[in-house]
């Protein structure tokens, strides 16, 4: 089963001002690609692995060939962690639903979970994801995560994911960081967070 490169669900400028299309085409066509290809490429040799989906190819990293072991974490991450975080942006919603709740009741407030994931999200030293995971206890945490890794990895549900390699900003942001996390949280799909939510405590994988 070869891996493919999913299609974003909104035009490139879709997200303007907050990322610009031209950021937006490369991000997807080129990075994102990039991450595609190489995965199924490490996985050429390996007919049991490609009968894997994704998920369960990241979930058992461990028993992945040391060979391709490396390849499989940084590409097949890359391709997972880009596949949710397209799905995950939209202009114009507000937090709600029951994630919200269970935002409040595990950060105190939503705008304690806003400071303290855009606190850890700049701290994340070079590149990197900030994450917003269900745990094994089926409550909400941060997770702050290197590289291309994904948090089910760690045997963690993803519900909320932020790009800050230098890559998904740096046309528009530069070197501020601090920025385009903000934009950020101008441009989270609530609704498609909170059926992450929902599905997660049930155990089905979106």
């Amino acid at each position: 089963m070869l891996h493919t490169l999913p299609e974003i669900p909104y035009a490139y400028d879709a997200l303007e001002p907050y990322i610009d299309a031209r950021t937006m085409e490369i991000h997807h066509t080129k990075h994102h690609q990039t991450y595609v290809d190489k995965l199924n490429a490490a996985l050429e040799n390996h007919k049991e692995l490609q009968q894997k989906t994704l998920h369960q190819l990241l979930k058992g990293i461990d028993t992945v060939p040391e060979t391709i072991k490396t390849a499989v974490r940084n590409h097949g991450g890359g391709h997972a962690n880009h596949t949710l975080f397209w799905q995950i942006l939209k202009t114009g919603e507000k937090p709600g639903g029951e994630i919200l709740k269970a935002i409040e009741d595990t950060f105190g407030s939503y705008e304690n979970f806003e400071r303290d994931f855009s606190t850890g999200a700049a701290g994340l030293f070079g590149s990197g994801w900030m994450w917003l995971v269900l745990d094994e206890k089926g409550k909400p945490a941060l997770l702050p995560l290197p590289n291309q890794d994904s948090p089910i990895m760690y045997k963690k549900i993803p519900l909320l994911g932020l790009d800050v390699w230098e890559h998904a900003y740096y046309l528009k942001y530069q070197n501020r960081r601090p920025d385009y996390i903000k934009a950020f949280f101008e441009i989270i799909h609530w609704p498609a967070v909170n059926e992450r939510y929902k599905a997660g405590l049930e155990g089905v994988i979106l």
